[in-house]
């Protein structure tokens, strides 16, 4: 489904929907710097999921573009911490809730903004819909108060994964030799014998899941990751992974580095 909207009054485009939810764009205005904090928000419907930057099997990642006359530019997009969502054979990793990804933007001139942006994403159920939409808003004046516009991105930003710290990190990591294991030992932030979900990151369009080999001594975690195919040839040799770790109420994103 393909939405066209004109400018909103506000620093929200309206919504579009399709037969699996609706999504639109929040933004503030650009600080003294260019600087702007925006947000896709995107509602599935009940039943329905939305993915993650590493969808698992079958799903598409999000991706926004923004026009070349707005005079912006897209700087990051973050993830709120997703769902790892088995079923059968299928593996999502993604979004069954409503879910804001905060967008970090940079206006290029000043004075008055028009931010025209393409989102498209997928969204699926008994079958994965492609879902674009046309989202454009207008600023108003930078000093005026947004109560619901901060309130939505606070939010968003509060669903972030934690950067890692000295209670909450990847102490050691290894691959073998044949790139089928990755090897894990993780300080955990509180003592317990539950099992963390761990989704592990590797070239673009590959995640890893299964974990093997697991133990557990307080906050001492450890567990080998089942490293499925890889692209033909890969040399690991210099590459950066990711790694999201969900403990309970925490969750840590971290890069690995393999020299």
């Amino acid at each position: 489904m393909l939405g066209l909207l004109r400018p909103a009054p506000a620093e929200m485009s309206d919504w579009v929907q399709n037969e699996g939810g609706r999504m639109r764009l929040v933004a503030l205005p650009p600080d003294a710097a260019g600087h702007i904090r925006a947000g896709l928000q995107i509602e599935p419907k009940p039943g329905w999921i939305t993915y993650w930057r590493e969808p698992g099997n079958n799903g598409i990642p999000p991706q926004i573009t923004i026009a070349p006359q707005s005079g912006v530019t897209l700087d990051a997009i973050s993830y709120p911490v997703p769902k790892h969502i088995s079923s059968g054979k299928v593996e999502d990793i993604g979004y069954e809730t409503p879910v804001t990804l905060p967008l970090s933007l940079t206006a290029s001139k000043a004075g008055p903004v028009v931010l025209d942006a393409t989102a498209f994403i997928g969204i699926c159920k008994d079958i994965c819909i492609p879902f674009q939409a046309q989202l454009s808003l207008k600023f108003g004046a930078a000093a005026q108060s947004r109560p619901q516009e901060e309130m939505i991105l606070q939010s968003a930003a509060a669903r972030l994964p934690e950067a890692p710290s000295a209670d909450f990190e990847v102490v050691a990591h290894a691959m073998s030799s044949d790139l089928k294991q990755l090897s894990l030992k993780v300080t955990l932030p509180e003592a317990g014998n539950g099992t963390p979900e761990i989704i592990v990151t590797g070239p673009s369009g590959y995640a890893f899941t299964k974990q093997m080999n697991v133990g557990r001594n307080g906050r001492a975690y450890s567990a080998d990751i089942a490293i499925g195919k890889l692209p033909k040839n890969y040399d690991i040799k210099g590459k950066q992974w990711g790694v999201l770790i969900v403990d309970g109420a925490r969750a840590m994103e971290t890069t690995l580095v393999f020299d």
